[in-house]
């Protein structure tokens, strides 16, 4: 990983991109906040006694999540390199997170559900040597060394022994220093590692700190998985602004009933939420008669297009006075680069109510955002929030990482794939992708990947996967042809099996049928969505 770094910076020219510039659409854009290691170490300093986390209803006080991520910054050591940290939905999981930034390191999420084999590619291609645990019987991949995460008692204990090195000192580093390796979905069957520099999560915190409007009075619920690039929407705005983020289980057990209890019992004030669970929590409050507590103020969503027939029901609700945030982001782009209120006291007032043939904003860029509308209407997006880029070298980044010269000098663009309109208010419209990927419960899936992880069976003789509608959220469909007629008959079932094993669960299909054939184009490719309209409906 440091070769590839080393070489990122070269090619990237990370040195010298600049983290303060104007946007093409004419939007100022201000300087960085902060390191967000440092804007933390200045949020506990000031706030100390006020709650940073609590879980299950118990407690954390900022000094005391301070002494926590300084003791595993010691632990890890200076320059840790990638550092792994098996994830959990619990305060530990923070203190692995800000200890790594903490001690100079670069973050990599390891999920301990996933299968041996997808934890061990992650740890592979994300370059880890370290792996944070909590405890001895949590998995850690093969060919990585544990380090155990210390304890909230062990941590307040080394605070006090004045007989051994002095205090860690957080180390900020270079804005184009790694800060995190997450992983979107490719065409190789592989974990697809992308790199983002501490300048770029910097700069996409302090601007979702304006944009949420957080004070040391709100209370965030933390809901996405602590996998995915949303959880740091929830985890670094909240404490970089001294408010408080809240763990709990209820969030989690598949009842509404029992999470709107927990939501006005922990006084939640913001969520931020997939919008096909959205969907369903806008269901279940009209047929249900439900309300949201008093103390909700914000709900975030983003991940996949809102549906304006749950927007209307939305709006019939009693939510005037909570805010909807719309937001739209890659993970190439660092968190929110576009956004807009949708309904509540900042947004724009609307002449007639939503209908179910309108296409919902995904709003206007952030004040650090460049934004140009490409060929065909993709959207490309800029500016100091950039991913440093995908690991495996220049030629993985020549198609989506490209520069551009708008007359002002050459930048860096992202090329989402995403192709967009602008309305008559200047919000972009998301009009559906240029490419064939996806968004499954609010997470990138490229078919080719569940795809090539299929035709890893060896009686599968071609597949072919596509995206399925189902309610109000977007599911896979795959179909497999068998090499031999004997084993067709349990090949759906084989298959399922084969997936669980390698892949997490949001690349394994909800459905696999086995067909005699696929369906192809005029130049011999696969048809996947041809394929699916010709064996839909026998299923």
């Amino acid at each position: 990983m440091a070769v590839f770094l080393s070489r990122y910076k070269a090619h990237l020219g990370i040195a010298s991109l600049a983290f303060g510039m104007a946007s093409k659409e004419g939007a100022a854009v201000p300087e960085p906040h902060h390191d967000v290691i440092t804007a933390f170490a200045d949020t506990a300093s000031r706030n100390p006694d006020r709650t940073a986390m609590t879980h299950n209803g118990r407690s954390l006080t900022y000094a005391e999540l301070d002494l926590w991520v300084r003791a595993t910054a010691r632990r890890l050591g200076p320059d840790p390199g990638v550092v792994g940290v098996v994830t959990s939905r619990s305060p530990a999981t923070v203190a692995g997170l800000l200890g790594t930034l903490a001690a100079g390191g670069t973050y990599c999420p390891i999920d301990p559900a996933y299968p041996e084999p997808r934890r061990r590619a992650l740890a592979a291609a994300g370059g880890c040597r370290l792996v944070i645990t909590t405890g001895p019987e949590t998995p850690v991949p093969p060919g990585t060394l544990p380090v155990r995460l210390p304890g909230l008692s062990e941590a307040a204990r080394a605070s006090g022994d004045t007989s051994g090195t002095a205090p860690v000192a957080f180390a900020t580093g270079d804005p184009g220093d790694p800060a995190y390796v997450l992983f979107t979905s490719g065409s190789t069957g592989e974990p697809k590692p992308v790199v983002t520099p501490r300048g770029a999560i910097a700069t996409a915190v302090g601007a979702l700190r304006d944009l949420f409007g957080l004070t040391p009075a709100d209370r965030v619920l933390q809901f996405a998985s602590l996998n995915w690039d949303t959880c740091f929407e929830e985890i670094l705005p909240t404490l970089t602004a001294g408010a408080t983020l809240v763990f709990h289980d209820h969030a989690h057990s598949g009842s509404f009933r029992r999470m709107l209890r927990m939501l006005d019992a922990e006084r939640v004030t913001v969520l931020d939420l997939p919008s096909a669970f959205w969907h369903e929590l806008v269901r279940h409050l009209t047929e249900e008669r439900a309300t949201l507590p008093a103390s909700v103020r914000m709900i975030v969503v983003g991940g996949e297009a809102v549906n304006p027939a749950r927007l209307a029901d939305w709006c019939a609700l009693d939510t005037g006075a909570i805010r909807l945030v719309n937001t739209y982001g890659c993970t190439e782009t660092t968190l929110v680069t576009h956004a807009v209120d949708l309904s509540g006291p900042l947004a724009a007032s609307r002449p007639a109510p939503w209908s179910p043939g309108e296409r919902v904003p995904i709003g206007h860029p952030l004040p650090h955002v460049l934004q140009h509308l490409g060929e065909e209407g993709e959207l490309l997006v800029g500016g100091p929030s950039l991913a440093l880029g995908y690991g495996g070298g220049p030629d993985a980044n020549a198609e989506r990482f490209v520069e551009l010269d708008l007359g002002s000098g050459p930048e860096r663009y992202f090329r989402t794939g995403d192709r967009v309109g602008r309305g008559a208010d200047g919000m972009l419209v998301h009009e559906g992708r240029l490419d064939h990927e996806l968004k499954v419960r609010g997470v990138r899936v490229d078919p080719a990947e569940v795809e090539a992880q299929i035709a890893g069976h060896p009686q599968v003789a071609a597949v072919a996967v596509a995206g399925v509608t189902v309610a109000d959220h977007t599911t896979l469909a795959a179909y497999v042809v068998p090499r031999s007629p004997g084993g067709a008959v349990t090949l759906a079932e084989d298959v399922l099996n084969h997936l669980r094993d390698r892949s997490p669960a949001h690349l394994v299909p909800g459905r696999i049928t086995v067909v005699p054939e696929l369906v192809h184009t005029a130049s011999g490719k696969v048809d996947r969505t041809g394929s699916h309209r010709r064996y839909a409906s026998t299923t």
